[in-house]
């Protein structure tokens, strides 16, 4: 297992001085980066574990990074595309919701089971197809944003 990419981006904590309320700009420009660096396109990417410590956040956080366009986001997740089996699978082990909201150990946990896919470790939550994730962190209302791009050896 490997990091191939990984950024760190900073936005205005007010959300008042953002451009656009609702729109995590941080996350869109960490994902860039990351891709840039791992040399690879976000639809490489087999699955995903992002920050869900409030609720908006996942919607928020999939279509600041263009997983879903503008306002789409809870739609797809309705239609399965985030499912376990979906095209995409998103916080397979359950996300923050899951395990309790570890605050400032959410990063670490989204690494540590990222790194448990690759390994074929993540047992009852085991994706079939997984070879390289993605994982997106988010300080404050994505005031930080810290994206990383974790593959296996043989990817």
């Amino acid at each position: 297992m490997r990091i191939s990419g990984s950024s760190v981006v900073i936005d205005r904590l007010a959300l008042h001085d953002r451009p656009w309320l609702l729109g995590f700009e941080a996350v869109s420009h960490s994902l860039e980066r990351a891709c840039r660096t791992a040399g690879i396109l976000p639809t490489d990417v087999d699955f995903l574990e992002i920050s869900d410590t409030f609720s908006i956040f996942a919607p928020l956080v999939l279509e600041a990074a263009g997983f879903a366009p503008r306002g789409r986001a809870a739609q797809l997740a309705a239609e399965g595309i985030f499912n376990r089996d979906g095209r995409l699978p998103l916080n397979a082990m359950g996300g923050s919701k899951g395990r309790g909201h570890p605050l400032a150990a959410t990063g670490m946990y989204q690494v540590v089971e990222a790194v448990q896919q690759l390994r074929g470790e993540a047992g009852a939550s085991q994706l079939p197809r997984a070879r390289r994730g993605m994982t997106i962190t988010l300080g404050g209302p994505a005031s930080t944003v810290v994206t990383h791009i974790l593959e296996r050896r043989d990817a």
